[in-house]
């Protein structure tokens, strides 16, 4: 059974995308899926990278369990609006703040793409 992890970074929880995000976790639980669903207009975070990639900046407990439900998904679903061709500021910050060096990803050492 899948355990999937469905983001909706729509600021708005009134739009089309929250509606999206419910219809699909309706949908994969009838299949036999788990399914978490964030909002990210429900989260409490700061959307700012104060100090870039060069400090890390402690994460509020919000994105401390976002993580862990990040790490527990066998599948992600991201459901948002294009705004101006990209995703919204809060699904940016979001991604900034969450997807971190050593969570996200590794450097190795040695490695050909640093040469």
């Amino acid at each position: 059974m899948k355990n999937i992890l469905i983001i909706n970074g729509n600021p708005n929880n009134k739009s089309l995308c929250h509606a999206l995000a419910k219809a699909y976790q309706k949908g994969a639980e009838q299949a036999g899926a788990t399914c978490c669903l964030i909002n990210l207009a429900d989260l409490q975070f700061s959307p700012m990278l104060g100090h870039g990639y060069h400090q890390r900046t402690d994460l509020e407990p919000d994105l401390v369990m976002a993580q862990q439900a990040i790490k527990d998904a066998d599948h992600l679903v991201f459901v948002y609006p294009i705004w101006w061709s990209t995703q919204p500021a809060l699904l940016k910050s979001f991604i900034d703040r969450v997807f971190l060096p050593g969570f996200a990803f590794s450097y190795r050492d040695n490695s050909p793409l640093w040469d």
